[in-house]
C-alpha cells in the first residue's frame, strides 16, 4: 500500500546498526555487530567488561566514530565520509539531530556541580533546543517528581546521595524528550540500596513503553524489563532473544558460564 502512515508496528526501528566495526588501534572490540532496538522496546546488552557493551552504546549516539558498518535513526543513515580509522560523520547537523533524540545516562551521574538539580535539568532543553524556559521549568519539576525527588529541585548535586544524582540525571534525560534513552550501567556506581531507588525508576519507564537501551550487569533488571536481549562475548553477538529464553534456556555454552557466574553473585 503506497504512502501508508506509519504505526508503532510497521515504523523504522528508533535505532538500527548493521554489520558495525569498532577498534582502538589494534584492539578490535566490535567486529561486526548487528542490532535493532524497534519503537517502546527495551533492548539489555550483557556480557563481561571488555565485550563491546559500552562501546556499542556510544556508538549508538555517535559519541565513538566507528570504522565500518552502518547506523540508522528511524531509517535514516547516518552519513559518513572518511574511510577505517579516519571514518567520521560527514553532518554535523544530523549529528546534533541524533544525540538530542538520544539521550544517554552514565554510569558516573554528570550532573555539573555548580548548578541545582532543577538547573541541571532544564539547561540541555534551553540552550540547545532553544525552548521557553518557563514551560521547561514545569516540566523539570513534573519528571523530578516522577523520579521521586521533586523536594531536591533547589538542592546541589553535592547534597545527594549517588541514587538521588542518578535520578536527577535520568530525569535530566527525558526532559530533552528524546525518541530513546541510552543507559550506561546505570547502577553499577551505586551501593545495594541505592541501586533499589534507580531501578525501580528505569522498571517504571519500561511500563511507560519507552524505547531504551541498557547496557547493565543487573540480570534481574535485564530480565524483568526488556524486551530482547543482547549477550555480547568478545566483540560479537553470541547470542540474542526474548529473556525468558536466554535466562531460561540459553543456547550456548559461553552464555551459560557467564549466567552461572554472575546470577550467583
Amino acid at each position: 500500500m503506497m504512502n501508508q502512515t506509519p504505526t508503532p508496528q510497521n515504523a523504522a526501528p528508533v535505532i538500527a546498526i548493521n554489520g558495525l566495526h569498532k577498534s582502538y588501534g589494534q584492539l578490535e572490540v566490535l567486529k561486526g555487530v548487528s542490532m535493532t532496538a524497534p519503537r517502546g522496546h527495551v533492548i539489555s546488552l550483557i556480557g563481561s567488561s571488555g565485550s563491546g557493551k559500552s562501546t556499542l552504546l556510544r556508538c549508538c549516539n555517535l559519541l565513538e566514530n566507528s570504522q565500518a558498518g552502518e547506523i540508522l535513526f528511524e531509517g535514516e543513515p547516518v552519513r559518513w565520509k572518511g574511510q577505517g580509522q579516519n571514518r567520521q560523520p560527514a553532518d554535523g547537523a544530523q549529528v546534533t539531530r541524533m544525540r538530542t533524540n538520544l539521550s544517554m545516562v552514565f554510569q558516573q551521574f554528570n550532573l555539573w556541580a555548580h548548578m541545582t538539580i532543577l538547573q541541571n535539568v532544564m539547561e540541555a532543553p534551553v540552550t540547545v533546543l532553544g525552548e521557553d524556559r518557563a514551560a521547561v521549568e514545569a516540566r523539570a519539576r513534573d519528571l523530578l517528581a516522577k523520579v521521586g525527588i521533586g523536594d531536591k529541585a533547589d538542592a546541589w548535586p553535592a547534597q545527594l546521595s549517588g541514587g538521588q544524582q542518578q535520578r536527577a540525571a535520568i530525569a535530566r534525560a527525558l526532559c530533552m524528550q528524546p525518541k530513546a534513552l541510552l543507559f550506561d550501567e546505570p547502577t553499577s556506581a551505586l551501593d545495594p540500596e541505592l541501586q533499589q531507588e534507580v531501578v525501580r525508576v528505569i522498571k517504571d519507564l519500561a511500563g511507560e513503553h519507552r524505547t531504551m537501551i541498557l547496557v547493565t550487569h543487573d540480570m534481574r533488571l535485564a530480565a524483568d524489563v526488556s524486551d530482547h536481549v543482547v549477550f555480547l562475548h568478545q566483540g560479537v553477538v553470541c547470542e540474542e532473544g526474548p529473556p525468558d529464553r536466554l535466562f531460561g534456556n540459553p543456547q550456548t555454552d559461553r552464555l551459560r558460564q557467564f549466567l552461572s557466574a554472575t546470577m550467583a553473585t
